[in-house]
């Protein structure tokens, strides 16, 4: 006689958690001998901030970095600055911010947070965001400003890298901003591309083939004196329009630049920068 016994079968081992990116920075600047100086510094994984050596006693420059050196499907990193009455403050990244493939469903996210006392001026300055084919991110950006505040932001995007042979198909972006003067709402954006990338950038009315955008908003008492320079400045690359915020002051000054690649991005942005920035304006990092 034949007995046959039925042994289990063991479960296959769960696939191991990948690792994501967390990371914070957070940065609080004060005023101190007429200077802009640190006051409160928060670093936490990937998420790290320097203040390299000022090109200028009027204005401090902190380079944002993720050591991760990239972001996909998962990770999520933020990123705050306060500024404290009459400060200046510039702010920019260390390298372009790369956005991986996403696995089905999951997406990066990065979250940014300003606030700016009486009289502060910042300049958000940070590099490209690269965004790879099949990647997914979702941006957050919010800002309090106080009375007589200063903002300058740039915010430029590449969808893939023409020199690189990199071709951007299928993925998602999406880009919320969400700025306040003293309380009161003032910019709202939502823009989002998702899907068949490749054909809504081919389409005249979104960037005609483009591959390279950026937006540039100036919130100040004065920015409606920029609009004929950047117009010029900018030239047939986008277009520019000036607004008084509720028939009072700030200004809003936005641009809108479409470009062939990442190269003739920067060519229509640098002199935009410099024209709003100031001479010392344009962060180091850019040309170096």
């Amino acid at each position: 006689m034949t007995i046959s016994v039925a042994m289990p079968i063991a479960a296959a081992p769960a696939a191991p958690a990948l690792q994501r990116v967390r990371g914070e920075g957070r940065l609080a600047v004060k005023l101190s001998g007429g200077e802009t100086r640190i006051d409160r510094l928060f670093q936490e994984g990937a998420a790290k901030i320097r203040l390299p050596v000022r090109p200028s006693r009027e204005r401090l420059e902190a380079i944002l970095i993720n050591t991760a050196g990239g972001l996909t499907g998962g990770d999520r990193i933020a990123w705050g600055l306060d500024l404290a009455a009459s400060t200046n403050l510039s702010a920019t990244t260390q390298a372009c911010e790369k956005t991986y493939r996403a696995e089905a469903g999951s997406h990066a996210e990065v979250a940014v947070r300003l606030s700016l006392g009486p009289g502060a001026a910042l300049a958000w300055l940070p590099q490209e965001t690269i965004l790879f084919d099949r990647s997914a991110l979702r941006r957050s950006i919010e800002v309090e400003m106080a009375a007589c505040a200063r903002l300058l932001m740039v915010e430029p995007v590449l969808f893939g890298r023409l020199a690189m042979g990199e071709r951007v198909v299928s993925g998602t972006f999406r880009d919320r901003w969400r700025i306040r003067h003293e309380g009161r709402l003032i910019h709202a954006e939502d823009f989002t591309i998702d899907g068949d990338i490749a054909g809504a950038l081919d389409e005249k009315a979104v960037a005609g083939g483009g591959l390279a955008a950026a937006t540039l908003l100036l919130v100040a008492d004065d920015a409606a004196r920029h609009l004929d320079a950047v117009r010029a400045a900018i030239g047939t690359s986008g277009a520019v329009s000036v607004w008084q915020v509720g028939g009072r002051t700030p200004e809003k000054l936005l641009a809108r630049i479409v470009a062939a690649d990442g190269y003739d991005l920067r060519r229509a942005l640098v002199p935009v920068i410099r024209l709003l920035a100031g001479p010392s304006g344009l962060p180091r990092i850019w040309t170096t």
